[in-house]
């Protein structure tokens, strides 16, 4: 039986997923937000699929396989009214050849609701059972060395294995009817039929400035220098990170050697780097600003590739890539969203926002609840994304999920709500994950240098004095943290892993007492960098 046989009878057909509805949430999931998507009011998330059609009243999650025992997380979400479509992947790390950890990114498949989340199909990464040669999965059979374009044929590199491959970006032309899918290695790939097969796309070597069928151009579609030298390797530009289709039906596609530009439905390319303007050839995040009836602006996020002479910042087209503008040089940003003229850019510093059409920008990086000033976001998180609703404005950091309804002026934060007492909690948290505890710290351990502040969770049934002290190991009070009204319910207190005179506490178990009242809990927290 060939390899391809066996790909046919294990999934000729979507998986429907065995719990199908959205169900009740206790807030979001995850408190590392990097994807954010919207429709209407709607704001959807990863890590683990949680929605909120209420401006972040109420949460629910898609209750689905992939993310059970959290095991795999969202790296790409792409919403079209009612049709949702959200790439999952996975995040390890293993020892490279030279004994170094390396962090491993992979693609477990992808999700498809017909009906705002309701129900869900699962498509494998593995390849369907099609003989055509074009036509594969989000992966390839190890019989996939070849590709068609126009009269030629090319030699390739099938990506037979997750690493490395995971879907980065999708979007969804509804004109078409087309799903496109950025993933790295995977390079970029379309679908016609919501997902089920793929056709691998074909973008312009390195070197090459337009790649059409018509030039007749041979070369290896490779997107690794296997048997070729380094210098000579030219195929970083098929190593793909992002990908848009924008209101007049152009693709854009982001790869590791650049931005590339189709306006056929991704048969021919012209192809943008450095040399034309980007302030970096690896182009993470593509977003499309409409402007009615002006072309719409192009925006991508540049970060350093191979070569010299490029470094971080922001790139926009107005003139469907006749001529580039920068801005925000030197800043490692990730997303954009938009307000009509208004523009927002997701960055590690924070958030930049300019009004005034992209030629200046102001950053906001103090991110404090407009309804308790103790919780705010820690000192030196990075904010990965950014959207729109119709009614606010929502921020993905490393240390959770931020809302404004004033354009930043003032934030709602949300994070995690994981109960002390687990009853009840949805079928997608496994029960034995949560116990019931009086209290706990996250994260822990905790690292000062890295995560730079432990929060401290406990529940209160009356409104009344806290008492937080901290103590080593031999039972001695290092630092009190926090003296003050405790309110009904969910509350937290954060410390940073200093003692009473600012210094920084050696490496081991503390010991954490919260008094309230006549009571008294006691939790543990491993500082370990």
């Amino acid at each position: 039986m060939t390899r391809k046989a066996l790909f046919g009878i294990l999934i000729l057909f979507a998986i429907p997923l065995q719990a199908q509805d959205l169900v009740y949430s206790p807030g979001i999931l995850g408190n590392s937000i990097t994807n954010l998507g919207s429709a209407g009011e709607s704001i959807w998330l990863g890590p683990y699929l949680n929605v909120s059609h209420d401006g972040g009243s109420t949460w629910e999650i898609a209750s689905v396989e992939p993310f059970r025992d959290f095991a795999n997380s969202v790296f790409s979400l792409s919403i079209h009214g009612q049709s949702i479509w959200a790439g999952v992947g996975n995040q390890y790390t293993r020892t490279d050849g030279q004994g170094e950890l390396e962090t491993i990114n992979d693609v477990q498949g992808l999700l498809y609701s017909p009906d705002g989340g309701n129900t869900w199909s699962y498509w494998p990464p593995t390849p369907p059972t099609d003989n055509d040669p074009v036509t594969t999965g989000m992966l390839d059979t190890a019989e996939d060395t070849q590709i068609k374009y126009g009269n030629i044929t090319l030699d390739t590199l099938p990506i037979t294995v997750p690493a490395q491959s995971p879907p980065w970006d999708l979007d969804y032309d509804t004109a078409t009817g087309t799903l496109w899918l950025a993933g790295q290695l995977a390079g970029i790939r379309r679908s016609m039929d919501l997902g089920r097969t793929w056709e691998r796309v074909v973008l312009p070597p390195d070197t090459s400035a337009y790649l059409g069928p018509e030039l007749g151009y041979e070369f290896s579609f490779t997107v690794q220098p296997v048997g070729v030298a380094p210098a000579q390797f030219h195929g970083l530009n098929f190593q793909a990170f992002s990908v848009r289709v924008d209101d007049i039906g152009t693709i854009w596609a982001g790869t590791a050697g650049g931005l590339n530009r189709s306006e056929d439905g991704g048969i021919s390319w012209y192809h943008y780097t450095t040399n034309d303007g980007l302030l970096g050839n690896w182009v993470i995040s593509i977003e499309v600003q409409t402007r009615n009836a002006q072309p719409p602006a192009i925006w991508a996020t540049n970060w350093p590739g191979r070569g010299r002479n490029q470094g971080y910042g922001i790139s926009v087209t107005r003139d469907e890539g006749a001529s580039f503008q920068t801005a925000l040089h030197g800043e490692q940003c990730s997303d954009f969203a938009f307000d009509g003229p208004r523009i927002y850019v997701a960055c590690s510093r924070g958030l930049y926002q300019s009004t005034d059409n992209g030629n200046t920008f102001f950053l906001n990086n103090e991110f404090i609840d407009r309804v308790n000033p103790s919780r705010s976001m820690r000192p030196g998180a990075r904010i990965y994304a950014v959207e729109v609703t119709e009614n606010a404005l929502w921020v993905g950091s490393q240390d959770g999920l931020f809302k404004s309804t004033d354009r930043g002026k003032s934030w709602e934060i949300f994070r995690t709500e994981v109960p002390l007492d687990p009853t009840g909690l949805p079928p997608v948290i496994p029960a034995d994950r949560v116990p019931r505890v009086s209290t706990y710290a996250y994260p822990n351990p905790f690292s000062p240098s890295s995560d730079r502040l432990v929060r401290l969770r406990y529940d209160l049934d009356q409104s009344q004095t806290v008492n937080i002290r901290i103590f080593d190991y031999s039972m001695t009070l290092v630092r009190e943290i926090l003296s003050a009204s405790g309110s009904v319910g969910a509350n937290e207190a954060a410390w940073d892993g200093t003692d009473d005179k600012g210094t920084r506490l050696a490496n081991g178990p503390y010991f954490y007492a919260i008094q309230a009242g006549n009571d008294t809990f006691w939790g543990k927290i491993l500082i370990a960098e």
